[in-house]
């Protein structure tokens, strides 16, 4: 499968790296969330319309997570190092911690996707099962309602908990952070610093607190819902499959870890180009597990070569066709998870 994705890039002379698709998204979202922001800060709007340019905001700046951050801090925005750290930090612009995530994300997660006891984005219990290895408490039996609130509320978290959780403990889930140098902790606290300066001290000075409240609700309200929703159709969907094994590590086999991603993981909506737009290329999941130092604008084109292989190697190739399907399937899987097991094994 390598073999054969290189293949097509060395055929055409493509770079691996983004190219005036990808620039063209930051030159779009950036200015855009810049504008929205100055708007509901000096705008002066009633309520309707601030609530709705609120909701966009958040929308946009998960869409520049996507598209923007994502590359980045996978190394795929730029074939220059420094551009890659420099776009990756707008992470830290939106709330978040490059340095944190980059550990969490690109180590972690690509390496042990959907492995309990080591994956952190499947990490939610008691709040969540996401998996069958998981303790099931009497609550999870409507973990498909109120999934909904806890997405809503997650991007809030990540910024105001899960960040310094993992900050101070060092660890991600169950796993020793890398050790943070004199610069990272610097970008650490000035960027959070930051964070309540341009989000809640400007706007509460020029807007007063009710309306900050209400904005910054909303924003974080449809940023939550945005990303945990498309993070979570990539993984957390029917057929997907899940491990348990803490402790362990999977096989360095590359051939095995190939089939990993691939099973593990699910790809939706792969013909609805708006959705594809604005979620960077992340409804390509398996493409982007398979080739993550590959830029999102090329996984459409190499989706078809990956496919070609998982048939000839008959691998389950996970993937909805439309975006609602994916949604559906994923509350199934919610749902069945919440029932009460017949064979209990908690600690």
């Amino acid at each position: 499968m390598k073999s054969s994705v290189e293949d097509y890039f060395a055929a055409g002379h493509i770079q691996k790296t983004g190219n005036w698709r990808l620039y063209t998204k930051a030159l779009a979202l950036v200015p855009a969330a810049i504008g929205i922001y100055l708007l509901l800060v000096f705008g002066h709007l009633s309520i309707i319309p601030g609530v709705l340019m609120s909701g966009l905001l958040g929308f946009i700046l998960a869409s520049i997570g996507f598209n923007v951050m994502h590359d980045a801090c996978h190394g795929s925005y730029s074939s220059k190092t420094w551009i890659n750290n420099l776009m990756g930090l707008s992470l830290n612009l939106l709330g978040g911690n490059a340095f944190i995530w980059k550990f969490k994300h690109n180590i972690i997660h690509h390496t042990y996707t959907n492995i309990d006891g080591i994956d952190d984005d499947i990490a939610k219990s008691p709040a969540l099962r996401s998996c069958e290895s998981q303790k099931w408490v009497g609550i999870h039996r409507f973990q498909h309602i109120y999934v909904v609130l806890l997405y809503a509320i997650s991007s809030f978290l990540w910024v105001s908990l899960m960040d310094f959780n993992k900050y101070f403990k060092s660890k991600v889930h169950n796993t020793d952070l890398q050790k943070m140098d004199l610069t990272e902790h610097i970008i650490f606290w000035s960027s959070k610093l930051l964070y309540v300066v341009f989000y809640i001290m400007v706007p509460v000075h020029y807007v007063g607190w009710p309306a900050w409240v209400i904005g910054f609700g909303c924003m974080h309200i449809m940023m939550g819902l945005t990303l945990a929703l498309v993070f979570q159709l990539a993984h957390v969907v029917e057929d997907a499959v899940f491990v348990f094994a803490p402790g362990t590590e999977p096989q360095r086999i590359e051939e095995e870890w190939a089939i990993h991603q691939v099973r593990t993981t699910a790809n939706f909506a792969p013909r609805n180009k708006i959705i594809s737009w604005f979620v960077g290329g992340l409804n390509f999941q398996i493409e982007h597990h398979l080739f993550p130092k590959v830029s999102h604008v090329h996984y459409p084109a190499i989706s078809g070569i990956v496919k070609e292989v998982c048939s000839k190697h008959q691998v389950h190739y996970n993937e909805f066709s439309t975006m609602s399907s994916a949604v559906a399937s994923h509350f199934r899987m919610m749902r069945m998870l919440g029932r009460k097991p017949t064979l209990i094994i908690n600690d």
